[in-house]
């Protein structure tokens, strides 16, 4: 079995990969780390995991997290991932860390996004950004793993069909994203009270989103040259769930049965990424608890240009789903392990 310790365990994407390795035939939760609930089992601070995983947490910074474990999920606020991870792969056990700290690979652009000095560009050159349907060959080959953020896994995954082919405009991108108020997390927020947000729609983070460049990174990558995102986030009043509208102006002759087939044939076999048939499009109903990611597409033959719907549940593919996705495949585990859990409906 493999040991595995969760590094900021209470948040609401640390109980999530809590509830999913609790149920993974490979994994033994060794070790909770936590910054408020030290001392209490963890299910005092989550009661529907009574009887199910009653570790007592221990404080973040207790070495037998690290020492005890093979993998370290780390769910921490950016600029505290670093240490953690630098002893873990001494004691030579990988990291996943569902944190921002290790997923942009200039550490002057996260000094500069995030207001906090960036990790040691060692690390920061071993650390490997993990969305498997992209990079699935180097995740296996990682032992640290940058766990995507949420928006840019629905907008990548959204767009990278299309940008495979080149055949695109860079600079007309414009992704139209709206999430449920768990990706904020669990910490108390006017902005996210329930008085504030029920009966509510509203954007945010603008002019500047922090996913903005990873996005963008990522993007380019890869298209192959630099390209820009207009990337807007909206808040909508449901718990948790995802779903980016993105927008694409095109080059060359397409036809929407020419874009569908592109889709379809991107991600034939892929276990966690469905493309819907024509006309039809995903909502976040239909990804709810579960590690999918679902796709319509569109083409408005007017303007040559692609409509993609790209729906996540952002604790599950936007968060804890995908960290074990890819925990899955740094120790050659089959991928689906612990994670073929069919969406929540109604």
């Amino acid at each position: 079995m493999i040991k595995a310790s969760v590094i900021g365990a209470t948040g609401y994407a640390g109980q999530e990969l809590v509830r999913i390795l609790a149920g993974h035939p490979s994994v033994s939760l060794t070790g909770l780390g936590v910054q408020s609930y030290e001392g209490k089992r963890f299910s005092e601070v989550y009661p529907h995991f009574q009887g199910i995983v009653d570790l007592v947490c221990a404080h973040t910074r207790d070495p037998a997290l690290v020492e005890d474990a093979d993998v370290v999920f780390l769910g921490m606020p950016h600029g505290h991932s670093a240490p953690l991870a630098r002893e873990a792969l001494a004691r030579r056990g990988k990291v996943v860390d569902l944190g921002a700290d290790f997923r942009l690979r200039d550490g002057e652009a996260y000094t500069r996004w995030y207001q906090v000095p960036a990790p040691e560009p060692d690390l920061l050159a071993r650390a490997v950004y993990g969305i498997p349907e992209i990079r699935r060959d180097a995740i296996a080959q990682a032992t640290l793993l940058a766990n995507p953020g949420c928006y840019p896994t629905s907008v990548i995954l959204g767009l990278a069909p299309l940008l495979e082919t080149g055949r695109v405009d860079p600079e007309s991108i414009i992704a139209d994203s709206k999430s449920g108020v768990s990706g904020a997390g669990r910490g108390a927020s006017l902005s996210t009270h329930f008085s504030e947000v029920t009966g509510n729609f509203s954007v945010y983070g603008l002019p500047a989103h922090r996913h903005t460049p990873e996005m963008e990174q990522e993007l380019s990558r890869i298209y192959g040259k630099d390209l820009t995102v207009s990337f807007i986030p909206h808040l909508v009043p449901m718990v948790r769930g995802m779903l980016s509208t993105i927008y694409v102006r095109l080059t060359g002759e397409w036809t929407q049965e020419s874009l569908r087939a592109l889709y379809a044939e991107r991600y034939a076999g892929e276990p966690f990424v469905r493309v819907r048939p024509p006309g039809q499009y995903p909502k976040t109903k239909e990804v709810y608890g579960s590690n999918m990611c679902d796709l319509g597409v569109y083409y408005n033959d007017k303007k040559n240009m692609a409509v993609v719907v790209s729906v996540i549940d952002n604790l599950g593919k936007g968060a804890a789903g995908q960290a074990v996705q890819n925990m899955n495949l740094m120790f050659g585990l089959e991928e689906t392990a612990g994670l073929t859990h069919i969406a929540i409906y109604p």
